[in-house]
């Protein structure tokens, strides 16, 4: 029998691989339920919007998702390069991931026994570190081993001492980087699990046409205040969230290319890309 253990966030969780230090063996199966759930709807809204497909005038469902694949379209030609069109459906895969995890929020989870997985740090560690450990490859590949190590002597205007001096918070600013991708994600998810959990068990309690041990006027105010919350923060707050990750996503590609005319111009280059040209017909 697998024994269940709690993690330190209280997330209920399977220890499949008994005597691991730091619980490297549990696993949380609420956040595996619902990331199942929410990668399961993202394919589902993919393949839809595949299906209906027209040229011509498009629906409304394609027109936004070609509004919304523009938008992405743009950012990514305009923070990095038109050479990274990879980057397109990673962010705008992200993005719609997460916005999908966080409005399964709006209906009563908890009742099944599960919670969002953005509500778990160690799902949106993992996201942080795919998009950390992408970046850094993209980076090499660029610049090349040497111009990926010199990005890390940044301010690159300053003389060789201070770019040496450096180099060290260049480093912890780079590997800073998924810890406050995915802290901030968690945070704002977490913060307003908590602030329902205020509002549905305090107010609840408040003194108001008291029948019996029930509270009538404070469960009401409970009920109303928690819904209204719940709708701002998993509609409006879950979006954000989404559209914040997806374009962090996307600066962290475009810082990945720092350098790379100080590079070019040392002519030590390795990377097969070749630059785009803005007008082809000149």
């Amino acid at each position: 029998m697998i024994p269940l253990e709690a993690t330190p966030g209280n997330h209920p969780a399977i220890d499949l691989i008994p005597g691991l230090p730091m619980g490297l063996g549990l696993v949380n199966y609420q956040t595996v339920i619902t990331s199942l759930i929410s990668a399961l709807i993202t394919l589902a809204i993919a393949f839809i919007v595949r299906a209906v497909l027209v040229g011509g005038r498009p629906g409304r469902l394609q027109a936004l998702f070609e509004w919304l694949y523009g938008y992405v379209r743009g950012e990514v030609h305009s923070t990095i390069s038109q050479e990274a069109g990879f980057v397109i459906p990673l962010a705008g895969t992200i993005g719609l991931f997460i916005l999908i995890a966080n409005w399964l929020d709006i209906f009563p989870l908890a009742l099944f026994g599960v919670t969002p997985a953005t509500a778990d740090l160690n799902q949106t560690a993992a996201m942080a570190i795919v998009v950390f450990i992408l970046v850094q490859a993209y980076s090499i590949r660029v610049l090349g081993l040497g111009g990926y190590l010199r990005r890390f002597t940044k301010p690159f205007d300053l003389n060789l001492p201070m770019r040496v001096a450096m180099t060290p918070l260049n480093i912890i600013e780079e590997i800073v980087k998924p810890v406050t991708l995915s802290l901030r994600l968690f945070g704002n998810i977490f913060a307003g699990a908590v602030m329902i959990f205020l509002l549905g068990v305090l107010l609840s309690d408040l003194p108001l046409g008291q029948v019996g041990a029930f509270s009538i006027g404070g469960i009401a105010i409970s009920a109303v205040l928690t819904a209204l919350w719940k709708a701002f923060d998993v509609l409006f707050i879950g979006a954000i969230q989404a559209f914040i990750f997806m374009l962090l996503t996307i600066a962290y590609f475009g810082q990945a290319r720092e350098g790379l005319e100080e590079h070019e111009a040392h002519g030590t280059r390795t990377s097969r890309i070749t630059p785009t040209t803005e007008f082809e017909g000149e």
